[in-house]
């Protein structure tokens, strides 16, 4: 099943240094519907204007994965990070036991990138910083892995079975993802439009994919997209030797 949700149907708030587009429940934003895809549990699209930013604030028990499009972010966190965050960089914070960070734009134009928030494969880990720069050539006409928890080499690592991907194509080309039983793929179109198996994709359409056959996206125009390949999470709640319950 490919199931498609357009642009329109993301929820957007303006808080004027902040505008920002929740494609899952996330803050204020709360659809039962929509809670998360597989382990994946967030991912925003922000622009956050010069001079302003988040403030000290605390996180736990995430994998936080930033991917900056334009612009550049200052970081600073309480394992003694500091550090600034440009275009075509990937930074990854494991959040495991807690740890608390602030994000300013410092400089003189504003900042675009998206956060994502993936659940870990095991709790209670120590937390942790990744930070790579990649460029576009890199991604172009391929699938280029830039976060990973399944070790591919190069990439931002993290604590999750799981990898993201970048991806800019010329019209006409095609990039084929393959996939397994028990594996979700998410799509998010940074610009362009694409069909993935077929399925027509707009500039911020995204995509949530169970299929058990490859992936093949072909572009209908210059397109960017991030693709994520995460488990299914299916299993999550009462085992099987749970649910067969138990007298007293």
């Amino acid at each position: 099943m490919i199931q498609i949700i357009n642009a329109k149907q993301r929820h957007f708030s303006d808080f004027g240094w902040l505008k920002t587009y929740w494609l899952f429940s996330f803050s204020s934003y709360f659809d039962p519907r929509n809670i998360q895809f597989g382990a994946l549990r967030v991912f925003n699209d922000d622009v956050v204007e010069p001079g302003t930013g988040f403030p000290t604030h605390p996180h736990e028990e995430m994998e936080i994965i930033t991917i900056v499009l334009g612009g550049e972010m200052t970081h600073q966190d309480s394992m003694g990070n500091k550090t600034v965050i440009r275009s075509g960089d990937v930074q990854r914070m494991s959040a495991g036991t807690g740890l608390t960070h602030s994000e300013f734009n410092l400089a003189e134009k504003s900042v675009h990138f998206y956060q994502i928030w993936i659940f870990p494969d095991k709790s209670s880990l120590t937390p942790t910083y990744d930070q790579k720069t990649f460029t576009a050539d890199q991604w172009k006409n391929q699938l280029l892995p830039v976060a990973s928890g399944q070790g591919i080499a190069g990439t931002v690592t993290f604590h999750t079975d799981a990898t993201i991907y970048r991806c800019a194509l010329e019209p006409g080309k095609t990039v084929t993802h393959k996939t397994t039983a028990g594996r979700r793929i998410f799509i998010y179109v940074t610009k362009g439009q694409v069909k993935a198996n077929g399925k027509g994709l707009l500039t911020k359409d995204q995509a949530r994919i169970d299929i058990e056959e490859p992936l093949v996206i072909e572009a209908e125009q210059d397109s960017e997209l991030v693709l994520i390949d995460i488990p299914s999470c299916k299993g999550w709640g009462y085992s099987t030797e749970t649910l067969k319950g138990q007298k007293e």
